[in-house]
């Protein structure tokens, strides 16, 4: 089945206005370039840089996107390089930024590659399948009182203590079959019968975790602001309120501008806002795309656009 990627025609709706007249995009998080051929069909005179950190993503997209030619450039690294991906093509600024957070569907789907209570395969969850943090060393060799950390404050579960304690006593864990068995056991019976999986907050965790998207993400938002143009766009998709929270804080803070107290008779902090936040709310999948793309729902979309240089 063909990738179907998430808040499509809002992205597109962001991005196109920008990129009509040519010039250069950035798809962070290119996974196998949905949104990436949608905005490059529509503005025949742009050109991508596609940017992710897993191989196998890449290579199916490069096939993808062979149709665009040199319009489009794809690139393996870790979006929290963005300034140095683009000083090392030579490029100054970009019209438009996309991030498309979070772990794909393809991703879900290939067992193999860990990420999924729903299927048994090895701990794996690496985006990277270079790196050398897993999700194995994670569950089998973690402090109990570091598991429980990260699976209260990545995974936001009020039962973070009990699970943690249930997989240190479960030690070793082979498989995420085994986790999420001994996770789900772990939660009391009455909440296991709300709010999907049990064991979806903390492979939520486990996955932050390993791949160190939160600090990742605090990275890459001002360097997506340093490299636009001038009126350019930058546009994210986050999929936990962790991530949501993050940008919105990042872009209410970057829309600010001087921040004197109100009784100063002229500004001396000299502060100026870099951008204009475009959604006042989060947008959010309609209910046909819910209904077409499940994961759709979970998805939530903000935007800015750029109104000055960061110094």
């Amino acid at each position: 089945m063909a990738h179907e990627p998430v808040l499509a025609e809002a992205v597109a709706g962001l991005l196109e206005p920008v990129l009509v007249d040519g010039g250069s995009f950035v798809d962070a998080t290119i996974g196998r370039g949905g949104h990436a051929r949608r905005l490059l069909d529509a503005a025949p005179r742009s050109w991508l840089i596609g940017v992710d950190r897993d191989p196998d993503a890449l290579e199916a997209c490069r096939a993808d996107l062979s149709s665009f030619g040199d319009r489009a450039r794809l690139v393996r690294d870790d979006f929290k390089n963005l300034s140095a991906v683009l000083e090392r093509l030579g490029v100054e600024e970009v019209r438009g930024v996309l991030l498309d957070l979070g772990v794909s569907s393809p991703q879900l789907d290939e067992s193999h590659r860990g990420f999924s209570f729903r299927a048994d395969g090895p701990l794996d969850m690496r985006m990277d399948p270079d790196q050398r943090l897993s999700a194995d060393t994670i569950v089998n060799t973690y402090a109990q009182d570091d598991l429980a950390r990260i699976i209260r404050l990545y995974g936001e579960e009020r039962f973070a203590k009990r699970v943690a304690r249930a997989i240190v006593a479960a030690r070793p864990i082979r498989s995420t079959e085994h986790l999420a068995e001994v996770v789900t056991a772990a939660i009391p019976a009455a909440t296991r019968r709300t709010g999907g999986h049990p064991a979806r907050r903390t492979f939520q965790a486990i996955r932050i975790e390993v791949n160190a998207e939160l600090s990742a993400l605090e990275e890459v938002l001002p360097q997506a602001v340093s490299v636009l143009a001038t009126g350019g766009r930058v546009v994210v998709i986050s999929y936990h309120s962790l991530e949501d929270r993050i940008v919105k804080r990042f872009f209410a803070e970057e829309s600010k501008g001087c921040v004197c107290p109100p009784d100063f008779p002229i500004c001396a902090c000299d502060a100026q806002a870099t951008l204009r936040v475009l959604t006042s709310r989060p947008v959010r999948a309609t209910a046909e795309e819910a209904a077409s793309n499940p994961r759709s729902t979970a998805g939530k979309l903000r935007a800015a656009e750029k109104i000055g240089k960061v110094a």
